[in-house]
């Protein structure tokens, strides 16, 4: 949501170039030269091409989608079954271009490929000793027609033509080849694009029933893994019509050649078809398993991380390391599956040919004639096409295609997930809103200066008169109304609500925790529809939420959030929810970084500008949810009058608060209670009804009467003089323009060059002892000696056959002399077909399982760093980055990974093998062998320089994309509200340009790699055919042996170049892991054994702090200043500061989070000498933002399973969260993040752990900030019930918590301004605390002064 300036980018060299440019990739050059002289970086990515922008693509994609919906509603209208389908979506918007394609494949592979064995048939029979010498006139074409009727031999000219035709064939096979494939991998990844696109937009509108029951987790996962799936479909697509056609086809000239044997042979090729597509199918069945633990794993990551410091505090690391274990076990089960099944899959290249060789010869030679060399390599040359075709592309189309569907099935199940009712306005507005948004403020501008000088208008309208207002003045109404939060429960969350809300009035909604306010506010929102009644908002709708949501991006930009920026109103904003002092402390002002959901500031602050933001925005009625619980008093107080009563007076605001003392000076009061309305109606009407929270209140008399109410602004502007004021405003505005320059957000480190060797040791060598490594190794090596050893013997039993004259005494003649029989040579080729085809299989499985091994250990080495790293690295790193590597960088090193691998293996030993073969024939080769292998080392090293830095630079740009993802999903209620939609999805579009143009350089250099290894492929062809052609003494099975090896090489050996370095590629994912398992740790877990606190310790609870000081990370600056204090046993000690002062910093000592020098002693013992679960363990928190974890109740609570039933449902019935309806508490479904638990709720399941735990000291941080009287109440009772014996140490907002304490602790910007008990400190004149109290009002400081003397009276007595 960075709406700053965005940088130009240099125009893509593919937009302008040339045919002749493309079709031989000439555009990628000045790419190579960049990449090869230093890395690549982010600001040399190129603008995206139009075709594959975001928003084109999204729009594309949408209008057809959308159609589909349309057409389904209509179907269903009529009665019929139709189910929108994403697959015709794709076919309508890719379909024509994929059609296009797919005619100039088969068009290659049909006319130009097939031909090639002709014409080595027809060379070889130069070589061959033909008994038949007579001249033959046929013109050189005529022959190939006439190719199965000729008999007579070859003149040399001839057989240049030839020869000259397999390098044609080959040539134009590569021409075509490339070019298509580019094009190919172009259009899935448009496709990715295009889907990415729909699925955002789709998130932005899903209503938030929908969200609860569909985690947050699979909208993320989505987009990481089953999108990747578009990338690797359509690649390979059309081979699945072209490959058994055109096996077909290569029967046909076989059986003219050999006759019925040859259909044997392709029946074996044919027979594997059904078994590759079944186990295709299965493939996918397995990789829907794992996607759905993966979208679990991810999930449970994503909680974890968000609940770090909690999980620390509590010392849960193990019971969650447990559940992850489980997950990830089941998850790497069906990973296993997956890889064993690819491994044979992948095996088949290996045998399936020979396999049919071996069957088609061994009945030839049996039933048929003698076989003659050009009979054998004829056969050779076709297998060897069918082998690239039937059983590389074939079977991998077969399982792309069905991931692919397994994809777009989840993906359409997504898209068709309930939306929100919105109101249609949202786009508009968004597009027009500098013109109509300025007229407006213009307007306004007056009239927000009169409230201030004549009393507010509201009041004065009798009660009367406001009922009889005409429809139009009444704001939102309620007939009747209910809703719930989870769609599938059978019980609504509120019930039957009848409500009026007139415009410009204040409303205050109050009620207990969990009664339905908040619930109240997101059904304005038409965030959750009305189960049954109806509900009418008239006018533009605000919204300031309970947790605030900030994204990462400056102050301002969180402030204004896409609304044009008016300096004066701006300033006005900022200035009425009191943020000038924290914006002037700020470190580059309002354009600070704040960053992922605000992590940099503190909880008032967060709330201020979260409120700020739904004040700067125009609108007719804003709801505030509880923005004043997280502030102190003071500042409460000042946010009430000066923005909601006078800023916002002519406006319609529903304030939900827990703050009673502000409910007499509003219009209406809404009193909730369990989901339905007790009461409403003007403070003084409800009086009379005496409802329990009303005379709660009044006991507790923490109201502010009326009379203070204008004096108290007036002393505001008395104390300073009107010049100072000027003075000030005008030194804030010079502030606000001049705020320094743009902070930028810390970026994710990129490394640099190439993976070293350690990487490839650390993966192979985490999962297995060393010699089981090298068994995996020589097993390879084995697979392909075997399968080399058949090429060479069937070229030998051919040459002996060659020479067979028919006459019987000189075949045996010959026999005799090779000293083997044909029998003998049928064994020796069945046995090693047969050792070819065991060996490749068992080598496949070892190696899968070696590589699961290694990812199994390497993900929980990554855990367990992870959940021993201190706390400032999770402040360093958004969520979004450290979830990158969970989610994308594990999924590569589980499954892309071993894929390459065993590929990148399995043909480099195929090449070692075809340059051995082809060096036995003629030892002259070696020299352009040479020649080549030094090229390819020279390309290959360019290629990797170039596609490591870019592939990096990949994996980075994605990472923003993951964020806006993640940061959008929390605070969906927000954007909505403030129709911003429009311009998320607008941000989303240009973080995924951004990618797209990481993403496409990589496919583009890729392809040009392979492209020019391929020509020079083709160079060695020419080579090995004409060298041939040279020597006229050349045995022909030889020169079979070598031609036919040398066009095996040109298809699989760029394959195998361009996998080698994709998992060069895909390595950086296993480093990038391996770089998070050595991440720095937190001091040791558990003490040395001369060091460990005996076990009741600690018996007392006496703290002792020694000259602490505290900073966040080591080279930050200091947060506490040299404390020095001591709280005896059993001791309550109230903190209190500004927001800010370092309040909760003073916990993060006591626990540890942070680095501290000095020390602090518990009972005598110093806490930096004993390990941390050790001290975690016996210190009771409840934090200020409580967190719950998806799972029961009961995991909640005591996620080690250490106390009995008995005592949890105890310690919940002690907070009062037992259920009325019977149904057992402890196993009550919570949700992600404790979603279906209200704020108040899910604080009172933090005080019943602790009162679970028991501990002999418990913090409170701001633990009542977010409830309302009666629980605040009731946690006050519970902590003088239960903690009577311990040390308590209370951070609090509210003073009358905490001004019976013992001691209060006064601090401000970190150091220790006051320590003693409250009554002697308001005993100083000149004290901050009495300043303090003196802040709460007339009415509230003389009732503290009061209750601080009698608790030091009863002190003194008891002493």
């Amino acid at each position: 949501m960075d709406t700053g300036p965005k940088q130009r980018r240099q125009v893509n060299p593919r937009y302008g170039a040339n045919l002749f440019s493309i079709l031989t990739f000439g555009w990628t050059l000045e790419t190579f030269k960049l990449g090869y002289s230093r890395d690549i970086k982010d600001a040399d990515l190129y603008a995206p091409l139009p075709e594959h922008r975001s928003d084109v693509l999204g729009d594309a994609v949408q209008k057809e989608w959308d159609w589909e919906v349309t057409k389904a509603q209509q179907a269903r209208d009529r009665g019929r079954h139709y189910k929108p389908s994403l697959w015709r979506v794709l076919f309508k918007v890719f379909g024509p271009e994929l059609m296009l394609y797919g005619l100039i494949l088969s068009a290659m592979e049909y006319l130009i490929r097939l031909q090639q064995p002709l014409f080595l048939g027809l060379l070889l029979r130069y070589y061959s000793p033909a008994p038949d010498m007579s001249i033959n006139n046929a013109t050189y074409i005529n022959r190939l027609f006439s190719y199965y009727d000729n008999t007579g031999s070859i003149s040399w000219g001839e057989a240049v033509f030839f020869a000259f035709g397999i390098v044609f064939c080959s040539s134009v096979n590569v021409m075509v080849q490339h070019p298509f494939m580019m094009g190919v991998m172009h259009m899935g990844m448009k496709m990715r694009v295009g889907i990415c696109s729909l699925i955002y937009r789709k998130a932005l509108k899903v209503n938030i029933q929908a969200m609860s029951e569909s985690s947050g987790g699979l909208v993320l996962n989505l987009m990481a893994n089953d999108v990747n799936r578009f990338d690797t479909g359509p690649i390979f697509a059309h081979y699945l019509i072209i490959g058994p056609l055109e096996t077909l086809l290569l029967t046909v000239y076989l059986y003219r050649e050999i006759g019925m044997p040859a259909i044997y042979g392709s029946l074996i090729i044919l027979a594997s078809i059904p078994f590759q597509i079944f186990l295709g199918t299965h493939t996918a069945y397995y990789r829907r398993g794992t996607a759905m633990k993966s979208d679990e794993r991810v999930r449970l990551m994503k909680e974890i991380i968000m609940g770090i410091e909690v999980i620390k505090m509590y010392t849960w690391e193990k019971p969650f390391r447990k559940i992850i274990d489980i997950v990830r076990r089941q998850e790497i089960f069906y990973i296993k599956m997956t890889s064993y099944i690819r491994g044979v899959i992948m095996s088949f290249i290996m045998f399936s040919s020979r396999f049919g060789i071996f069957i088609t010869v061994l009945l030839y030679v049996t039933y048929v004639n003698r076989i003659t060399v050009e009979n054998v390599f004829f056969l050779t040359c076709f297998y060897n096409i069918t082998k690239q075709t039937m059983t590389l592309y074939f079977p991998q189309a077969v399982g792309q295609i069905a991931e692919m569907n397994v994809a777009v099935q989840r993906i359409r199940d997504y898209l068709l997930s309930e939306e929100c009712e919105l109101p249609p306005r949202v786009h508009i507005q968004a597009e027009e809103v500098p013109r109509s948004k300025k007229k407006r403020v213009i307007i306004i501008e007056p009239d927000l200066l009169t409230p201030s000088t004549e009393p507010s208008t509201s009041q004065q309208v009798p009660d009367e008169a406001k009922k009889e207002k005409r429809k139009e003045e009444i704001a939102v109404k309620f007939e009747d109304a209910s809703s719930r939060w989870i769609k599938s429960s059978n019980k609504d969350d509120v019930k039957e609500m009848d409500l009026e809300i007139p415009c410009s009035s204040l409303t205050t909604v109050i009620g207990s925790v969990g009664a339905g306010k908040s619930t109240l506010l997101h059904m304005v929102l038409s965030e959750l529809p009305c189960s049954s009644g109806r509900l009418e908002v008239n006018g533009t709708v605000s919204y300031a939420s309970q947790d605030p949501w900030l994204f990462v991006g400056s102050v301002r930009q969180n402030i204004l959030f896409g609304q044009p920026f008016h300096k004066s109103r701006y300033m006005e904003v900022c200035r009425v929810c009191a943020l000038e002092r924290d914006i002037s402390l700020f470190p580059h002002g309002d354009k600070t970084v704040v960053g992922e959901r605000g992590v940099s500031l503190s909880g008032g602050q967060r709330a201020r500008i979260n409120l700020a933001r739904a004040v700067y925005k125009e609108a007719d009625i804003y709801l505030l949810d509880d923005p004043l619980s997280a502030v102190d008093t003071q500042v409460a107080k000042h946010i009430f009058d000066r923005c909601i009563k006078r800023y916002l007076a002519d406006k319609t605001v529903i304030l939900v608060t827990h703050q009673l003392q502000f409910i007499k000076m509003v219009d209406q009061v809404v009193i909730m209670d369990k989901g339905r309305i007790l009461a409403e109606g003007h403070f003084d009407d409800l009086n009379e009804k005496e409802l329990k929270i009303i005379q709660l209140m009044n006991e507790k008399a923490r109201e502010v009467h009326e009379e203070e109410f204008i004096p108290s602004i007036q002393s505001l502007s008395t104390v300073i003089q009107p010049s100072a004021m000027s003075l000030h405003r005008r030194h804030w505005s010079v502030m606000i323009d001049t705020s320094t320059a743009d902070q930028k957000p810390e970026a994710e480190i990129q490394t640099i060059g190439r993976v070293s060797s350690s990487v490839y040791r650390d993966y192979f060598l985490t999962g297995a002892p060393c010699w089981q490594v090298v068994f995996v190794l020589f097993m390879f090596v084995l697979a392909q000696f075997c399968a080399s050893a058949c090429d060479f013997w069937i070229s030998r039993w051919s040459r002996v056959e060659d020479r067979l004259t028919g006459d019987s005494t000189m075949d045996s003649l010959i026999w005799a002399e090779q000293g083997l029989e044909r029998n003998d040579y049928v064994i020796i080729f069945g046995v090693i077909t047969l050792a070819t085809i065991v060996v490749a299989l068992i080598r496949a499985f070892l190696f899968f399982s070696l590589c699961m091994k290694s990812s199994i250990t390497l993900h929980d080495q990554m855990f367990e760093s992870i959940s021993r790293s201190p706390m400032s690295f999770f402040h360093a790193n958004p969520s979004g980055r450290i979830l990158n590597r969970f989610s994308k960088d594990m999924g590569a090193v589980d499954e892309l990974l071993p894929q390459a691998m065993l590929d990148c293996f399995q043909i480099m030993l195929n090449l070692l093998g075809a340059v051995t073969i082809i060096l036995m024939t003629d030892i002259a080769l070696l020299i352009p062998i040479v020649a080549a292998l030094v090229i390819f080392y020279i390309f290959r090293v360019i290629y990797i320089r170039t596609t490591g830095a870019v592939k990096r630079l990949e994996g980075i740009t994605r990472s923003p994309v993951f964020g806006h993802v993640n940061a959008t999903i929390l605070g969906l209620a927000t954007i909505r509200s403030f129709g911003a939609e429009f311009l998320l999805a607008q941000e989303f579009d240009r973080h995924q340009d951004l990618h797209s143009a990481a993403w496409y350089l990589f496919i583009t250099c890729s392809r040009a790699f392979g492209y020019f290894l391929d020509i020079i492929c083709l160079l060695f062809i020419i080579c090995v055919t004409f060298s041939c052609l040279m020597k006229t003494d050349m045995d022909a099975s030889n020169v079979g042996l070598a031609i036919t090896q040398s066009i095996s090489l040109t298809g699989i050996f760029q394959w195998g170049m361009r996998q080698s370095a994709e998992m060069e590629n895909q390595m950086t994912s296993v480093e990038r892991v391996l770089e998070y398992t050595k991440l720095p740790n937190e001091p040791a877990l558990i003490s040395d054994p001369d060091k460990k606190p005996p076990d009741d310790w600690p018996r007392e609870g006496a703290i002792h702090f020694d000259d602490l000081s505290l900073k966040y990370s080591p080279d930050g600056n200091y947060v506490l200043h040299k404390l020095q204090f001591r709280v005896e046993p059993q001791e309550k000690i109230g903190i209190v500061g500004r927001t800010g002062a370092g309040k909760s910093s003073i916990i993060q000592a006591l626990f540890r989070l942070a680095h501290l020098e000095g020390s602090i002693t518990i009972d005598g013992i110093d806490i930096l000498n004993i390990g941390l679960h050790d001290l975690r363990e016996k210190i009771s928190i409840i934090p200020q933002e409580p967190v719950l974890f998806s799972g029961t109740m009961r995991k909640n609570l005591d996620p080690f399973d250490q106390y009995p039933d008995a005592v949890l449902l105890r310690a919940l019935h002690n907070v009062e969260l037992l259920p009325e309806d019977g149904e057992d508490p402890l196993y009550k479904e919570v949700q992600e993040g404790g979603s279906n638990f209200s704020v108040g709720e899910r604080q009172l399941v933090c005080l019943a752990r602790a009162i679970v735990h028991n501990d002999k000291i418990l913090v409170l941080d701001e633990a009542t900030a977010n409830v309302d009287a009666q629980t605040d109440a009731l946690i006050q009772t519970a902590i003088r019930l239960h903690f009577r014996s311990c040390t308590v140490l209370t951070v609090a907002h509210r003073l009358n918590t905490i001004i019976d304490s013992d001691k209060i602790l006064v601090l401000d910007a970190g150091r220790l301004m006051e320590y003693n008990h409250p009554h002697l400190l308001l005993q100083n004149k000149k004290s901050y605390f009495r300043k303090m109290v003196a802040e709460t009002g007339p009415t509230m400081a003389p009732l503290l002064h009061q209750q601080a003397a009698q608790s030091y009276k009863m002190m003194m007595e008891n002493n």
